[in-house]
C-alpha cells in the first residue's frame, strides 16, 4: 500500500523538501556536561533551541522533562561548574522552570512561560535504534506442525510468556544470554520452526497532562448501521481505557487485555482514553453526531510503562478477530520486527486499513509499524498548519493532520499532543466518512482520499 499511496505524498512534497534538513544540530563545539554527582554543570553552547537543550538535559539526567510548546528561546551560554539551578537559569534565560523530585522514579523538570500547567509536551532524548529485549525469542511454528510449543519450550528450558495461537507464534523467555543463543541455534535446525525473531520494546505513549482551552462537546447518538453487515469497528491498540462518561459507552466495546491485568484510578486520563475520545471527536465531525461506528479497545500495555512489538502484533490480531476493520496504532518503535511486519501484511491483505503514528522526534528515522508496507503513516501539523517541530518527517510518511486535541475527562480539560493524536484524528475521520456514506470499511481509505484536498483539512473541524 505504500507504493499505491504515493499520491498522499503529493500533499507533503513542498513541506518535506523544505523540512528535509529540519533536524536541528548544534555547532561541533556545542557541549553540555551535567555532573549529577557534584550537582554542577558545564556548558559551551552557541545556538540551541530550547528543545535541543532539553533533549540533552533528559539524556544526561534521566529526568522526565516537560516543555511549554510556546516557550521560545535561543540558548547561548558558556560556563563551568555552575550549580544545577544556576545553570538552568543561565541556559533558559527568562523562561521559568521547576524541578519536582519524585518519591519513586526520576525527577520532573517543567519549563514554561508563566504557569507549570503550560508545560505539556514530554521531551525525550533521541532514542536511537531500538535494542532487542534481552533473553526473549519469538518462535513461529509452521502451519500443521505436530510439535507442541509446550514441549519445545520445555526442551529449551524456556518459559512461554506470550501466545498468538492463531498465528502459531509464541514468546519465549530464557534464563540468560547463553541459553538464548543456544536455543536460537537449535531452533534454526528444527524443521517444524518457520522463523525465530527477537522482541523489541515499544516506547511509552506521550504523557497526557492538564491543559487549557476546551475540546469538542461529545454529543454522539447511536444509530443502526445502514450498510447491511458492514459494522464499522475501529480497533484501538493502545494503553487501557477508562470510561469517558455520558453515553460514550454505547460506542466502546469491552476492552481486550493482552499484556496482563490492569489497575488504575479512573481519575487519571490514560493515553488510550484520550485516543478513544479523539477518534469519537473525529467521527462526530464527519457524521453530524449520529453514528453506528464502534471502538474496540485493545490494551497492549497493562500496568507496564512500555509494551513490545510482540504484544502490539497480538493486539492487532485480537482486534481483527473481534471484528475490528479499521486499525488505529498511536504508538511506535524503531525496532523492525518480523512478527509485527507479517501480522500487518496479513491484515492489510484482508482490506483492513491501518493508521499508525510516524513518531515524535523531528527526524527521518523509520518508525514501526508506521513504516511498514500496508500502513498509512501519519505525522503531525502544528497550529500554523505546517509540520509540527517535534514530528517525524521521514520519507515513509503518508499524511499529516493536527497533532493536538483537548479532551474533557472527569470535569477537567486535558491536552493530548503528538503524532498519536494525528493518527486518531485520521482513523476516526476515515470511519466517520465511511459511516456517513453507508460504506464498508474497505471504502474508508478511498473516501478519506477524496475528502482531504490538502494535508491540514482537519484543522478546521
Amino acid at each position: 500500500m505504500k507504493t499505491a499511496l504515493s499520491w498522499w505524498r503529493s500533499w507533503l512534497v513542498l513541506a518535506l523538501i523544505a523540512l528535509t534538513g529540519w533536524q536541528s544540530v548544534g555547532y561541533a563545539a556545542d557541549t553540555l556536561a551535567w555532573h549529577s554527582d557534584k550537582d554542577s554543570v558545564d556548558a559551551d553552547i552557541q545556538s540551541w533551541s530550547v528543545r535541543q537543550l532539553l533533549e540533552h538535559v533528559a539524556a544526561t539526567t534521566g529526568w522526565r522533562v516537560y516543555l511549554d510548546p510556546n516557550a521560545k528561546h535561543t540558548v547561548s551560554a558558556k560556563f563551568k561548574d555552575l550549580p544545577a539551578g544556576d545553570a538552568l537559569h543561565a541556559l533558559l534565560g527568562d523562561i521559568n522552570f521547576m524541578v519536582v523530585p519524585q518519591t519513586t522514579g526520576p525527577s520532573r523538570l517543567y519549563v514554561f512561560r508563566s504557569k507549570r500547567q503550560q508545560a505539556t509536551r514530554l521531551i525525550r532524548a533521541p532514542s536511537g535504534p531500538a535494542k532487542p529485549i534481552p533473553n526473549q525469542l519469538v518462535v513461529t511454528l509452521k502451519p500443521g506442525s505436530k510439535t507442541k510449543i509446550e514441549d519445545l519450550a520445555r526442551s529449551l528450558h524456556a518459559k512461554i510468556i506470550g501466545r498468538m495461537d492463531s498465528q502459531n507464534a509464541y514468546l519465549l523467555q530464557f534464563q540468560d544470554e547463553t541459553a538464548t543463543q543456544s536455543a536460537r541455534t537449535e531452533l534454526a535446525s528444527n524443521p517444524d520452526v518457520a522463523s525465530v525473531d527477537v522482541n523489541f520494546p515499544v516506547e511509552p505513549p506521550p504523557q497526557v497532562d492538564v491543559g487549557s482551552g476546551s475540546g469538542p462537546d461529545l454529543q454522539l447518538k447511536p444509530k443502526t448501521p445502514d450498510n447491511g453487515n458492514c459494522q464499522l469497528i475501529v480497533g484501538l491498540i493502545d494503553t487501557p481505557i477508562e470510561s469517558l462518561g455520558g453515553n460514550t459507552s454505547s460506542f466502546i466495546l469491552p476492552q481486550i487485555h493482552v499484556a496482563g491485568d490492569y489497575s488504575q484510578a479512573d481519575t487519571t486520563l490514560t493515553h488510550g482514553t484520550a485516543m478513544a475520545a479523539t477518534i469519537l471527536d473525529a467521527i462526530q465531525a464527519k457524521t453530524g453526531g449520529s453514528t453506528s461506528v464502534k471502538i474496540q479497545p485493545v490494551d497492549v500495555y497493562g500496568n507496564n510503562e512500555t509494551t513490545t512489538t510482540f504484544d502490539v502484533a497480538n493486539g492487532i490480531v485480537q482486534a481483527v478477530n473481534s471484528g475490528a476493520n479499521i486499525i488505529n496504532l498511536s504508538l511506535g518503535s524503531t525496532g523492525d520486527s518480523s512478527i509485527l511486519r507479517n501480522t500487518i501484511a496479513q491484515v492489510e491483505q484482508q482490506g483492513i486499513p491501518l493508521y499508525a503514528a510516524a513518531g515524535n522526534e523531528p527526524v527521518t528515522t523509520p518508525t514501526y509499524p508506521a513504516a511498514y508496507p500496508g500502513v498509512i503513516a501519519v505525522t503531525a501539523s502544528g497550529t500554523d498548519g505546517q509540520l509540527a517541530p517535534y514530528a517525524n518527517h521521514g520519507s515513509f510518511v503518508d499524511i499529516m493532520a493536527p497533532g493536538d486535541n483537548v479532551v474533557d475527562y472527569q470535569g477537567q480539560n486535558w491536552l493530548v499532543e503528538g503524532t498519536s493524536t494525528s493518527t486518531a484524528l485520521i482513523s476516526g475521520t476515515a470511519a466517520g466518512l465511511a459511516d456517513s456514506a453507508n460504506a464498508c470499511a474497505d471504502q474508508a481509505q478511498p473516501l478519506l482520499q477524496k475528502s482531504l484536498p490538502h494535508a491540514d483539512l482537519l484543522k478546521s473541524n
